[in-house]
């Protein structure tokens, strides 16, 4: 007997019902600044989803992250789900290029009550990882930039993840794009990676259809 493919084809029906079904699904901050982010118009898109911000809270409880690093904060959504899952102790370095967005990010870490356990650094995140010494070992990494460079963030963070470590990817799906036969830069990039990730004898992976798709890596 051949194996059937089992899944859920997702409508907004079951979209609305899954952001309603776990635990920061009315979160007032998070609504917030999810509300907030909409004035940033096409760029809001870029902002996570309320499931993928649960799942950051419960995997970096779950993995006991203490050391923690983001490439491409935006408004800071992902950011404050990961924060809120460390211990008091913990730290989460956020690297990303633009003031605009991270100060939105920065006046709700305030009001989260998280700004101890945040570390802001503005500038090429390339350049920020060649930074790291030796000494810089990260539990938990999550990685949501420029697609394009992806790869180039994936062998510079590397090095600093810890045995049994996680490098989480969004947009790996990319709307679906991964499949079509003619695809532009940002998705043959993607492509690429997913494949790579699968084949690479360094982490072990799984690919994930929650929001746009999230690769999820554990280091060997």
């Amino acid at each position: 007997m051949g194996s059937e493919l089992k899944y859920n084809a997702l409508n907004d029906q079951l979209v609305e019902y899954m952001n309603a079904s776990h635990s920061y699904s009315r979160d007032p901050l998070l609504q917030e600044l999810r509300s907030e982010t909409a004035r940033f118009g096409d760029d809001a898109g870029m902002q996570i989803s309320e499931v993928q911000g649960s799942l950051l809270t419960i995997l970096t409880r779950l993995l006991g992250v203490r050391s923690a690093l983001e490439i491409g904060t935006f408004t800071g959504h992902s950011s404050i789900c990961i924060a809120r899952g460390l211990p008091q102790d913990g730290k989460l370095i956020c690297l990303d290029l633009s003031v605009e967005w991270t100060d939105v990010a920065q006046d709700y870490w305030d009001q989260a009550g998280l700004r101890d356990k945040l570390e802001l650094r503005i500038g090429d995140a390339i350049e920020s990882l060649a930074s790291f010494n030796d000494a810089d070992r990260f539990d938990l990494v999550h990685i949501d930039a420029e697609k394009t460079l992806y790869d180039q963030f994936f062998e510079g963070v590397l090095p600093h993840v810890r045995q049994n470590g996680v490098i989480i990817f969004d947009n790996m799906l990319w709307g679906g794009r991964v499949v079509e036969d003619d695809p532009d830069e940002r998705t043959r990039a993607i492509m690429n990676l997913n494949a790579k990730l699968a084949a690479d004898p360094r982490v072990e992976t799984v690919l994930l259809p929650i929001g746009d798709g999230i690769q999820i890596c554990r280091k060997r």
